[in-house]
């Protein structure tokens, strides 16, 4: 059985050309909307696996796409979300993220053009993983070079594992990508969470943790 996904996109013209690229993927495609009251309409009506949403939708066009993935995240848990942005907007990211990161993505819309990484994102949120774009991610790094700001203390190798991480890669994936072993990679990690101040805690996913304080701080 495919995986069933409810699509949202007010422009017709990209809400016909993702329909199509779902569709010739294998996907199920139970419902194509344009507006975010028939969004939560068709979920409710057939629940999915997964939502994808552009972030701005009638009635508003602001941050419908974010609003609905907070209600249908609270409704049905088990509905993976993947929200779309056609541009890198740090506050949108972290009003997202900041009602809990499992289950949820956040890609740039020039990614629809690569059906690997919305395939990837799709299989993330689904299982309860968490995906950010990387663009969102080098764009924070950037600007959390402040001496001021705990970013700052990471060296440039512990930024390029925290992109990695961003990405919601593995520990073994990430030594592969960057040529390291996996031992090593658990010291940058353990660096990274050391230096910005997250301790342990129940499965609150320390890594996405790390990345929304980017968006915090980029955001205060």
């Amino acid at each position: 059985m495919g995986v069933s996904i409810v699509l949202a996109e007010d422009a017709f013209i990209v809400r016909e050309g993702v329909r199509m690229l779902l569709e010739s993927a294998g996907y199920d495609l139970l419902a194509a909307v344009e507006t975010y009251d028939e969004l939560l309409a068709a979920v409710d009506a057939d629940v999915p696996d997964v939502v994808i949403t552009d972030i701005r939708m009638p009635p508003t066009h602001t941050d419908e796409g974010v609003r609905a993935a907070r209600e249908i995240r609270a409704a049905h848990p088990e509905v993976g979300v993947v929200v779309l942005s056609q541009y890198v907007e740090p506050a949108y990211a972290l009003h997202l993220f900041e009602a809990g990161a499992d289950g949820v993505a956040y890609l740039l819309k020039e990614r629809l053009g690569d059906l690997e990484q919305l395939q990837y994102a799709i299989n993330e949120v689904r299982s309860g993983g968490s995906v950010i774009d990387s663009r969102v991610v080098d764009a924070l790094v950037e600007a959390r070079t402040k001496p001021e700001s705990p970013v700052g203390r990471l060296t440039d190798r512990e930024r390029e594992v925290m992109s990695e991480i961003a990405q919601g890669r593995s520990n073994s994936a990430i030594a592969e990508n960057l040529f390291l072993s996996e031992r090593a990679v658990e010291k940058h990690i353990n660096s990274i969470f050391t230096k910005l101040d997250l301790v342990p805690e129940k499965e609150t996913n320390r890594r996405v943790r790390a990345v929304l304080l980017f968006l915090s701080e980029d955001n205060g």
